[in-house]
């Protein structure tokens, strides 16, 4: 039996609302051939992941609308999409693709940052970040603004000032930037605790992403699957039907969390 067939038949078994939904996660889009840490994507190779959903009906959509559909009973059909560091090829190369194929997205930015560049990255190669405009015409674009903290800091060995600093400092730095304050939140490198969850929720934001957020998985701790250059069809479905299983083994262990629930 296939992976994709075994998640079909074991999906009744468990409620969907506490399901997490499935969020992808990009970083930057353009030429891939240097690329140490395998977070890029050509502009060819996300248009055919683009399209691989759309030929399953689903559709890709920022975050905070994708949870706010679910709790209204609107999800299926939902993929979340996100973009990590606000590399300024998400305006060259992304946002005309996902305006052509009917998406929207979550970029997910540092205003510690503005036109700077992806300086944490100690093997390179230097990508230049989105200016404070080009946050603005991103988020004029439809797409979705999120806090990535200030400086891609990890925040699990940050002080508490530091911490705050990080998630409240930013999210009213972004506020200031585009009008509107963020609902969401982003954890640099993943890397997430006790104490960095609640100094999220307690800035403000309605939702946090993380990458594997194990037994923090909550609203405040979404997991989310990696996308590369190397997706294409077969590899796209069984990373969905992965994110399903490992959904469905979440929920039959005893003492999980509820996605509301990061405390």
């Amino acid at each position: 039996m296939s992976v994709d067939t075994a998640s079909r038949d074991a999906a009744p078994s468990a409620p969907r609302s506490r399901i997490q939904p499935w969020i992808l996660m990009y970083h930057s889009v353009a030429d891939p051939a240097d690329d140490p840490y395998g977070i890029t994507v050509s502009p060819d190779r996300l248009g055919h992941q683009l399209r691989w959903l759309e030929r399953r009906g689903l559709t890709g959509v920022g975050v905070g609308a994708l949870l706010r559909a679910r709790a209204e009973g609107r999800g299926r059909g939902l993929v979340g999409l996100t973009f990590d560091d606000g590399y300024r090829d998400f305006a060259d190369h992304a946002l005309p693709l996902l305006k052509r194929h009917g998406c929207t997205a979550t970029l997910f930015v540092l205003p510690g940052r503005p036109g700077g560049e992806n300086a944490w990255d100690a093997l390179g190669p230097r990508k230049p970040l989105l200016t404070e405009d080009g946050i603005r015409a991103a988020a004029a674009a439809g797409m979705e603004i999120g806090s990535h903290g200030l400086y891609h800091q990890d925040l699990t060995e940050a002080s508490d000032d530091e911490l705050r600093q990080e998630t409240r400092g930013s999210r009213e730095l972004l506020r200031r930037i585009t009008g509107a304050a963020p609902e969401g939140f982003c954890y640099p490198y993943g890397t997430l605790d006790p104490r960095t969850v609640d100094a999220v929720r307690d800035a403000g934001y309605g939702y946090g992403c993380a990458i594997a957020p194990g037994p923090l998985a909550g609203d405040h701790a979404l997991a989310r699957t990696h996308i590369s250059h190397a997706d294409r069809g077969l590899r796209l479905g069984t990373k969905r039907a992965l994110h399903q299983l490992h959904e469905l083994h979440r929920l039959r262990r005893p003492g999980q969390p509820t996605p509301g629930g990061s405390r």
